[in-house]
């Protein structure tokens, strides 16, 4: 079977994992990344050096997490065109698309093979115009102004998984997965597709983050403006925000828990935000048959799953198994925790 590399360029952070078919050879993170030349030579090293490559040359295809690939709705090649997309789009993910990019044109010079492009935002695409547009003049709409939404590598990867731990066709399900983690977003999924989700344009929109605030009102934004810089406007909302703005203990999780009364107000909050988008979502669909939790706060915090209790759901705060239904099984809805791989998917 070919060997296929997999790379995920953060703001900050490089993850990657060689791969054999679906079997992983060799997997890692590089963290506190701020030349990124230098780390992913010292990945391909890492990736030598283990052993399960004789030489580089074994390696056939390099597969990179893109974060906004506007209207793109599946993988693609990536050539002078996509390439062009992803720069334009760097604008509504400015701590993502900028790196992705970079690591692309890095190791397009360092493994001279296929490099494909697998967009966070191309499994939201089955959206209809009612969930995508916004109501604003629609000549926007031709710039580009929609919502798009992201985690999709995340939301498809635990959905496909639900299907298999409920035995049913994904074709045949109604889910709502949640990524919660340092990014949190939302997604009502009927029957395969995606039918809404809670990120929009940007990153920015939706839940509440770990700091990032999710949704707002928009003449917020106009009042700032008379007291901040777009650059300092832009440095609260993606930096000084969330759980950070309302703690100010930083965006851990668990600390957060242990903390004083603002903490305990940030996560009623964090809470707060996910009761009322599953109870939209739920509203969305009609019929829910599971919904799923993901991320590192999503698959390890029980008290924030206890959110998901409305109409009649009843969680037992207890219960932290990956992979299995945390409810009764009897229940009409299922409550999963499923761990995430977004470099799998």
């Amino acid at each position: 079977m070919k060997k296929v590399l997999v790379v995920n360029c953060g703001s900050s952070s490089i993850k990657y994992a060689l791969y054999e078919g679906k079997q992983v050879l060799v997997e890692g993170v590089m963290e506190q990344v701020k030349n990124y030349d230098l780390k992913l030579r010292q990945i391909l090293k890492e990736i030598v050096k283990s052993g399960k490559v004789g030489s580089l040359r074994e390696i056939k295809a390099v597969g990179h997490r893109v974060v906004h690939g506007g209207r793109i709705s599946k993988a693609q090649v990536i050539n002078k065109k996509v390439m062009e997309v992803i720069k334009k789009n760097s604008v509504f993910a400015p701590t993502h698309n900028p790196h992705n990019l970079q690591g692309i044109k890095i190791l397009q010079k360092l493994l001279p093979v296929p490099q494909i492009a697998v967009f966070d935002t191309a499994f939201h695409q089955t959206m209809s115009e009612k969930a995508f547009v916004y109501p604003l003049p629609l000549n926007l709409l031709k710039q580009g102004i929609r919502r798009y939404g992201f985690h999709g590598i995340s939301h498809q990867y635990v959905c496909l998984e639900a299907a298999k731990i409920l035995g049913k066709s994904l074709r045949k399900l109604n889910l709502i997965t949640c990524h919660l983690g340092s990014g949190c977003s939302i997604t009502a999924i009927k029957k395969g597709q995606v039918v809404d989700t809670s990120m929009g344009l940007t990153p920015l929109a939706g839940l509440m983050m770990g700091t990032r605030p999710g949704d707002l009102d928009p003449g917020l934004m106009l009042y700032l403006q008379n007291t901040y810089s777009p650059k300092e406007i832009k440095e609260i909302l993606y930096e000084k925000s969330g759980l950070v703005g309302i703690c100010r203990q930083g965006n851990d999780f668990r600390k957060i828990m242990k903390g004083n009364k603002r903490c305990q107000l940030a996560i009623e909050m964090f809470c707060y935000r996910i009761k009322k988008f599953l109870g939209a979502y739920m509203a969305v669909l009609g019929k829910v048959d599971g919904i799923i939790f993901t991320g590192a706060i999503g698959e390890n915090v029980a008290k924030v799953r206890k959110s998901a209790e409305v109409f009649g759901i009843q969680i037992d705060a207890k219960k932290n198994q990956r992979n299995e239904i945390i409810i009764d099984k009897n229940s009409k809805i299922k409550v999963l925790v499923i761990p995430t791989d977004e470099e799998k998917m």
